[in-house]
């Protein structure tokens, strides 16, 4: 696991924070069947974030590296992305999901199975884009 790391990060550090969510994104989709290419879909992309502790910058911050770090890998670009969504679920607020879905469950189990509390950031990416309305 690893910290977001935000815009002003070194370019080291940005680097190798793009590189661990590079390779989760191709983790998760060796693991998918339905994925099996990219193509040019407008998508919608949202990002929680579970910080072990309260977060020191903004959540707006972390978007950039992480839309940048899927290319190639979740979409072809990320001028698809149309709409991004982020959170940030901080450990001393209440919160909960009344749907969570199956992948979003398997990182809430880890953060509450985690005695390290170490941060998880939770990343969707669909093509569902029924908030356009129809002309």
């Amino acid at each position: 696991m690893a910290v977001p790391l935000s815009l002003q990060a070194s370019g080291a550090s940005k680097e190798r924070w793009k590189t661990t969510v590079a390779e989760a994104a191709k983790k998760r989709s060796d693991e998918t069947v339905e994925f099996i290419w990219l193509d040019d879909t407008p998508l919608a992309v949202t990002i929680f974030y579970f910080p072990s502790a309260p977060m020191a910058g903004d959540i707006d911050n972390i978007v950039k590296p992480i839309l940048d770090a899927l290319n190639g890998h979740a979409y072809t670009d990320d001028r698809l992305v149309e709409r991004v969504v982020s959170q940030k679920f901080e450990p001393d607020v209440a919160w909960s999901f009344s749907s969570p879905s199956a992948q979003l469950t398997a990182a809430l189990d880890a953060i509450s199975a985690d005695d390290e509390a170490q941060s998880v950031v939770y990343i969707r990416i669909d093509d569902d884009l029924s908030w356009r309305t129809q002309p």
